[in-house]
């Protein structure tokens, strides 16, 4: 399987680096570059990527409207956003991720755990970053304000549903949960498909926020 990329970032530097990495390993192919977020919207419509590599600050749209453009459209379903950021907390990622984006990397991470970080998000199996994400949600859904989830769609879950979602927002694979609960992974996949379904979350990464907002898991636990 070849991972499709669109990559988007107001510097051509930026941009170039990237494309040299990805066009040097097997398995990717980077099929746009855009220097802003309409641009990225544009992109992820004509080629429909496996993932947008999207950078949060560009002038005009930036990245957090072009994330929210790319996940509000029902076309795109298949498209995930990669946010990348230059602050491990930075309030505009965590509302990228409230918005749909799949997780998010900072600017000076390693190659190799780039290339890993694209292979997860395409294959929509377990959030990126787990520990430094629930850093990031923690600071920003600790505030009270912040919390805007609707308690009605965390009230149609089971016990076990609940159970699974408190699971995947430590960050757990679906492997990892399948062991900690004594059952198969088909299972644990089955119960993390339907509790997005029930809340309407696009991927693992809303689902991690949703626990949060929720109070299932609290800042710190």
């Amino acid at each position: 399987m070849t991972i499709r990329v669109v990559l988007a970032d107001d510097q051509a530097l930026v941009r170039a680096g990237f494309r040299v990495l990805l066009e040097t390993e097997d398995g990717f192919e980077v099929c746009g570059e855009a220097n802003d977020g309409a641009e990225a919207v544009e992109l992820a419509r004509r080629h429909r990527p496996d993932v947008v590599v999207m950078d949060i600050r560009m002038p005009g749209v930036d990245g957090l409207e072009a994330t929210r453009r790319i996940t509000a459209d029902e076309e795109l379903a298949a498209v995930k956003v990669l946010v990348l950021t230059t602050f491990d907390v930075d309030e505009y990622v965590y509302d990228a991720l409230r918005a749909g984006a799949s997780g998010f990397l900072l600017k000076d991470t390693d190659p190799v755990e780039l290339l890993r970080a694209l292979r997860v998000i395409a294959d929509g199996e377990s959030l990126l970053a787990p520990t430094v994400t629930r850093r990031l949600i923690a600071e920003f859904v600790g505030r009270p304000e912040n919390r805007r989830v609707d308690a009605r769609a965390v009230g149609q879950i089971t016990d076990r549903e609940r159970e699974v979602l408190a699971l995947v927002a430590g960050g757990l694979s679906n492997d990892e949960i399948a062991e900690h609960l004594v059952i198969s992974t088909a299972t644990a996949r089955t119960h993390v498909s339907r509790i997005m379904t029930k809340v309407g979350a696009r991927d693992r990464a809303q689902l991690v926020v949703l626990a949060y907002e929720s109070g299932l898991v609290t800042p710190g636990r």
